[in-house]
């Protein structure tokens, strides 16, 4: 029993009279097909509106998360402690000064050097403090990159004699947010979806339908691929030092950020993805070169078993660089999490990157063979087993519990990815119905009255090989009645002859229902894979479920609450002309550590309201801390935002906003409200 996903793709028996195979159609019919400007078009929306979708999600969430500290959050001690020791949910990337602790005056009282003092599951790390402590609030501020890849930070305060004023500052911008956040998750997504293409295209040329190694379209797709992949990672690489480190788009191109990237386990992860890229492009370019310019059937079998030894290894070889870098190499069983995640992978390149690969073939030479297609299915279904085990027990390792599934927003995430892979089977269902009605149609096309067109039904059945003397292989001799004498214009004839024999050709198969639902069918098929594999990549960049439950229990146990998001609507009025409003503030999650703010803004009558200024503060006056400082960016009209506003700790916060309407109006007004 086939998986009715890869049975739907099928397009067994609906040959018909086909194209001369090969990489390319003479005449014009080189231009391309108006389906084909179609699926680029329907494509290229589908990849922007994901684009837009990460433009407008948060920043990375941490997937090493502080559960524990010693001092805790907003204890006051007698004395002063030697050392700050923080736990967190997994190991992180040990280095200097990636945990400062600063006094009420916001100088540093900490050595800089942080200390492992992890055994077993448990992820620990101290950094020492200078002897002679004053009394007062001093502020933890840590910025680090987890186990998988994820770079994290946040901050906390605890006191000394008794809580008092401090002018700490912790950085505004959240690590791994920003602009150079959102690049690099771009530059994820097209890495993962020129993996699949690249992985995928190739399988199915190579294993499927090794006719097709002679088609330009296909090969244009797994060099674009390659291409697509090669330059993602390119980037990731320049991207690293500044997306776990400043966050500034200026330090990209710094060198010296590059040389402590290339020391870590993700830089030397991309830089061997890079070196695997550069054996691939040998791997293309046998397989579309001698491979498939080979005709003695004994040296193209020998060809093609050398690369079918060798093009899976370098799949495996690109599988691995995710899964030694990110999620499976943290957390529960890393040792049976990354060879199972490598296998996901490659099941998910094998299925959606020979899906996209038979779409275009479909669309630039729908004359497929049916062995073709019985290889891929079969191909298809294994692909689908492989993606529900492998599914199963990543789902498990992350999400640990029924709770987290539906509380947490990975568990959410990974819930809208299963009804992703439910529609798109379903979809692939009706593609099977379209596929059944084609081999029915195919078998009865020298019937009349059978659903195939009257032109077809008339054309003579061809061969292959007659194909190609017909379509290339006039190229110098005369068309009947033409001048022998004259072999240029005798090729001339010829090409134009082929070309207006394949137009026909094409307007056939296209005046065919049947073909043409088959074909829209798969090319939805392919667009759900696209939004999947945004919502995949969305998902590698959260918090596991696991983590966030357990982050939660440890807050729940030391008396700290998980905070809620906050929301606070104001009148004001500057006393001046046009000076009266409304402003509306959310602040999430409404908890300690990093929060994103956004400032609305309207006039009495409810329109965006745009001000010469905005400012906020935020004070603690139980702990005496505060005021802390905060300038939101201008977004769009009455709109404001700031992003990886740092709140040290939980409490009653006297939040104020000042709104200046002209030179000499402004206004100050401000609520307590509650930041768990």
């Amino acid at each position: 029993m086939r998986s009715p996903a890869p049975l739907a793709l099928s397009t067994a028996r609906t040959q018909g009279a086909g194209r001369a195979p090969g990489g390319g159609r003479p005449g014009a019919a080189r231009r391309r097909a108006p389906g084909g400007r179609r699926l680029a078009l329907l494509l290229a929306s589908l990849a922007a509106a994901l684009l837009a979708v990460l433009a407008g999600a948060a920043p990375a969430s941490a997937h090493a998360a502080l559960v524990d500290s010693d001092p805790k959050q907003g204890a006051v001690l007698d004395t002063a402690p030697d050392r700050v020791v923080l736990d967190f949910s997994e190991k992180i990337g040990v280095s200097d000064n990636a945990v400062r602790v600063l006094d009420p005056s916001g100088e540093r009282v900490d050595t800089g050097k942080l200390t492992d003092l992890s055994s077993g599951s448990r992820a620990r790390y101290a950094v020492k403090l200078h002897a002679g402590l004053p009394d007062g609030t001093f502020t933890v501020a840590y910025q680090v990159v987890s186990a998988d890849s994820h770079p994290v930070a946040g901050a906390f305060t605890f006191s000394i004699g008794a809580p008092s004023k401090t002018s700490a500052v912790v950085p505004e911008n959240e690590a791994g947010g920003g602009l150079v956040g959102f690049l690099y998750d771009v530059g994820r997504y097209v890495a993962y979806a020129g993996f699949i293409v690249l992985v995928g295209g190739a399988a199915f040329v190579l294993g499927c339908w090794p006719r097709g190694t002679r088609l330009r379209a296909l090969q244009r797709l797994v060099v674009g691929g390659w291409a697509a992949l090669t330059a993602a990672t390119l980037a990731l690489l320049l991207l690293r030092g500044s997306y776990t480190g400043s966050g500034k788009f200026s330090d990209v191109f710094d060198l010296g950020a590059l040389g402590d990237v290339l020391q870590t386990k993700p830089g030397a992860a991309l830089v061997s993805r890079l070196l695997l890229l550069a054996v691939a492009a040998l791997f293309i370019a046998v397989l579309f070169g001698a491979y498939a310019r080979r005709e003695d059937p004994a040296e193209r079998r020998d060809l093609g078993f050398g690369l079918a030894i060798g093009g899976p290894v370098v799949a495996i070889g690109l599988a691995s660089t995710w899964a030694l870098a990110e999620h499976a190499s943290a957390g529960l069983q890393t040792s049976v999490a990354m060879p199972v995640d490598i296998l996901h992978l490659l099941a998910v390149a094998a299925w959606l990157g020979g899906l996209t690969a038979l779409l275009v073939a479909l669309y630039r030479d729908p004359a497929v063979e049916s062995a073709a297609v019985d290889r891929f299915s079969r191909l298809a279904f294994t692909s689908v087993v492989v993606l529900v085990g492998t599914g199963i027990y990543q789902s498990w390792r992350q999400v640990g519990t029924w709770s987290a599934l539906t509380d947490t927003s990975y568990g959410q995430l990974l819930l809208v990815k299963v009804g992703l892979v439910v529609v798109l089977v379903a979809v692939a269902f009706f593609s099977r119905r379209w596929t059944s009605r084609l081999a029915e149609g195919g078998g009865a096309a020298a019937v009349p009255g059978k659903g195939v067109p009257a032109a077809r039904k008339a054309e003579p059945k061809r061969t292959e090989k007659a194909a190609v003397r017909e379509g290339s292989g006039t190229r110098g001799k005369a068309p009947e009645g033409g001048d022998a004498a004259d072999p240029v214009r005798a090729a001339q004839l010829a090409r134009q002859q082929a070309a207006v024999r394949v137009a026909k050709e094409k307007r056939t198969r296209d005046a065919d229902p049947l073909r043409s639902g088959l074909r829209r069918s798969v090319l939805i098929e392919a667009g759900i894979a696209v939004v999947l594999l945004g919502v995949t990549t969305v998902l590698t960049t959260t918090e596991p479920g696991r983590t966030e439950e357990q982050v939660s229990a440890a807050k729940s146990a030391s008396g700290a609450t998980s905070g809620a998001a906050v929301s606070v609507k104001l009148p004001f009025d500057t006393g001046g002309e046009n000076g009266k409003g409304t402003v509306q503030l959310d602040i999430d999650p409404g908890r300690s550590g990093a929060n994103t703010v956004h400032v609305y803004i309207e006039r009495p009558g409810g329109a965006p309201f745009d001000l010469p200024e905005v400012r906020l503060s935020l004070t603690l006056p139980e702990k005496n801390l505060g005021p802390i400082a905060v300038r939101p960016q201008h977004l769009a009209a009455g709109h404001w935002s700031a992003s990886g506003v740092q709140i040290p700790m939980a409490g009653e916060w006297q939040l104020g906003v000042t709104v200046r309407t002209s030179d000499i109006d402004q206004v100050t007004v401000d609520k307590t409200v509650r930041i768990g």
